[in-house]
């Protein structure tokens, strides 16, 4: 039977206080119910303590969820001049009314003598009470060995001793954590040997990232007999962040045979980290393993190739594991391996040798050299192969717009757009208004085109990003643009480029809706058994 691995989630705590991320009350709660279907074992809801509001509220409210995973409060052992049943930070632990606090203590003497201003004796004192104190209570205590790997480095005698007086106190596990980050897994591994040496607990391991190695030594000490493992998903924490449970979870699991939170909800990493990105308001990380959108692209023609004619040739694990998928992305540097594997949802009978693929393939060199790039847009990648193989004609035609912005102090930037299309040899003139030129392009070419396509009513924009091409040539550059689209069953994207930003906005923003249209139209083929051509 597989060795299990507890999983402490501190996304909430330590995730919390990475640059630029600030979860609301509400977010916390959301995070958290999402982390218990995830099967974690350990929430680590934040510090409570009379200075942090929020992170009272929460733990006043998390209760009411009814979660299966242990909500943890996070504190600091006593002050030296407390007592312990009159320590403000031990008894607002206690308010938090968990089954389970994880107390930290220091480990360096550096700190001891530094930050806490008393001696080393004394800080041993302070570990043992705080913790006998809680589980006197009835709480379950971990304990966190705050700097331990920096603090054996300096004196290891003295590190080992606040484990031990962890340990005297009745602490259950024993936390070892490399707070600077700065710890080689050689080093990590030898002290870890140590510690497990001198104490009867079980181990945990808790790394920041700071040398790039947090995964690398957490899966280090795993190796040497952790039992737990710290960190938070996607890496957020403080400085560089922390273990990213996107990486270290399947890594366990799939290459050490270990078992964490299970196969079937690995399989939702993926969804979870993109969700949890989108709580934080942070771009998703599309370069993490395992669970970023590029973990399984495959660019290159010659890797695309081999790709094509095993899985095993580019690719350590299979992306559905931790619910990835594999992406062949179209560029200059695609060879017709690529076309064909992009090609082939709906044409799978399509070979390399068919010099229709040539013809695409030429189009999207030709393309990316003007400034175009189809690895983020495979909704005008396929609109482009399907024009050019003859499967599709678009469905409405520009014959001209024109946009027009005001500016009147002090009210807001107003724009005006008037476009003119053309559908089945029918003029469509409309007028339409809004916050900028793009979005009155947008409401000009719905008012022409819904009456006729009322599918269109459910398109609408999620994202927009512009991408100057040459900076060299200052206002006179070309840029890029690329739009994300969805109908709440399908997202895809769109790009555009010209040295005009409207006109880089124009064709992108008409291109999402003829990838709409054709896509209705690919659908109504089937429904009526048809095959190989969508018009």
């Amino acid at each position: 039977m597989a060795e299990t691995i507890e999983i402490y989630d501190s996304t909430l705590r330590d995730g919390a206080q990475s640059e630029g991320i600030a979860f609301s009350l509400e977010d916390k709660l959301l995070v958290a119910g999402r982390l218990d279907e995830l099967g974690v074992d350990y929430i680590e809801g934040g510090w409570p303590n009379p200075t942090n509001p929020k992170d009272l509220a929460f733990f006043q409210e998390v209760g009411k969820l009814g979660l299966r995973a242990r909500v943890t409060a996070f504190g600091s052992t006593r002050r030296a001049s407390n007592p312990p049943a009159e320590d403000a930070t031990l008894n607002t632990l206690l308010k938090a009314d968990t089954e389970s606090v994880c107390v930290f203590g220091k480990s360096w003497d550096l700190h001891v003598v530094e930050v806490l201003k008393t001696s080393l004796e004394e800080n041993l004192q302070l570990i043992e009470d705080s913790v006998a104190f809680l589980v006197d209570r009835g709480r379950e205590v971990i304990f966190d060995g705050e700097h331990f790997f920096d603090g054996f480095k300096a004196d290891d005698s003295y590190a080992l001793d606040t484990l031990k007086a962890a340990e005297r106190g009745g602490a259950r596990i024993l936390v070892l954590c490399d707070t600077n980050g700065g710890t080689l897994p050689d080093e990590l591994r030898r002290i870890f040997l140590r510690a497990k040496a001198a104490v009867d607990l079980p181990l945990g391991i808790h790394t920041h990232n700071d040398s790039g190695m947090a995964a690398a030594n957490t899966i280090t000490a795993v190796q040497e007999g952790a039992t737990q493992i710290q960190g938070t998903f996607n890496g957020y924490g403080e400085r560089c962040g922390n273990a990213n449970l996107c990486s270290v979870i399947p890594t366990l699991e799939l290459k050490l045979g270990k078992k964490t939170i299970g196969a079937d909800k690995m399989a939702e990493l993926m969804e979870f980290s993109r969700f949890l990105s989108e709580i934080a308001n942070v771009s998703h990380g599309h370069q993490q393993p395992y669970v970023g959108e590029s973990a399984y692209a495959h660019k290159g023609g010659v890797h695309v190739d081999a790709m094509t004619k095993n899985s095993l040739c580019y690719e350590h694990e299979d992306p559905e594991a931790t619910g990835n998928v594999r992406r062949f992305l179209v560029s200059d540097q695609s060879g017709g391996s690529t076309v064909v594997a992009k090609l082939s949802r709906f044409i799978p009978e399509l070979s390399k040798k068919d010099p229709m693929v040539g013809e695409v393939l030429a189009e999207v060199k030709r393309l990316e050299h003007a400034g175009y790039q189809f690895e983020a847009a495979e909704g005008s990648f396929e609109l482009l192969a399907r024009r050019v193989m003859g499967t599709y004609q678009d469905l409405f035609r520009t014959v001209s717009f024109r946009t027009i912005s005001r500016k009147d102090e002090p009210e807001a930037e107003r724009s005006e757009a008037i476009v003119k299309v053309e559908v089945g040899g029918t003029i469509y003139h409309t007028v339409g208004e809004g916050d900028g030129p793009v979005n009155a392009l947008d409401q000009a070419l719905r008012k022409a085109l819904e009456e006729v396509f009322p599918s269109l009513v459910q398109v609408h924009l999620e994202d927009y990003k512009v991408r100057v091409l040459s900076g060299s040539d200052g206002t006179a550059a070309k840029v890029r643009v690329l739009i994300e689209s969805s109908d709440g069953c399908e997202a895809w994207s769109t790009v555009g480029v010209s040295v005009n930003i409207i006109e880089a906005s124009w064709i992108a923003l008409a291109d999402s809706l003829h990838f709409k249209l054709m896509r209705d139209a690919a659908q109504v083929a089937a429904r009526w058994g048809e095959t190989g051509t969508d018009q």
